[in-house]
């Protein structure tokens, strides 16, 4: 499993929120990732609730990840709690955006 596992991360790496240069991986937006012989669970989250490219990311991950299921059902659930902070990002994400230690 682990195997498919990097294959979905690969794959959620592709997805960019279109106002923020870095993935919604690196960004810390998949909380969690489940996968068995018959599902792929998903748990992401968004910055904020207003994200207006909400539904086209969900729909993009779904997407992304069913290329790469091997005829599993895809489930991304989106979740509010726990809220998502600059604490979840990547070291790499938070220098790409200039995020370091004493700006957050």
């Amino acid at each position: 499993m682990a195997e498919i596992r990097d294959q979905i991360i690969e794959e959620i790496k592709k997805i960019y929120d279109p106002e923020i240069p870095v993935n919604i991986w690196d960004l810390g937006l998949i909380y969690d990732i489940n996968v068995d012989d018959k599902n792929i669970n998903i748990e992401m989250t968004f910055t904020s609730p207003t994200c207006p490219m909400m539904e086209d990311i969900l729909t993009q991950v779904k997407e992304n990840v069913e290329s790469v299921a091997y005829g599993r059902n895809v489930d991304v659930k989106l979740v509010w709690d726990p809220a998502w902070d600059v604490s979840r990002m990547s070291e790499q994400a938070r220098i790409e955006l200039d995020l370091t230690e004493q700006g957050w």
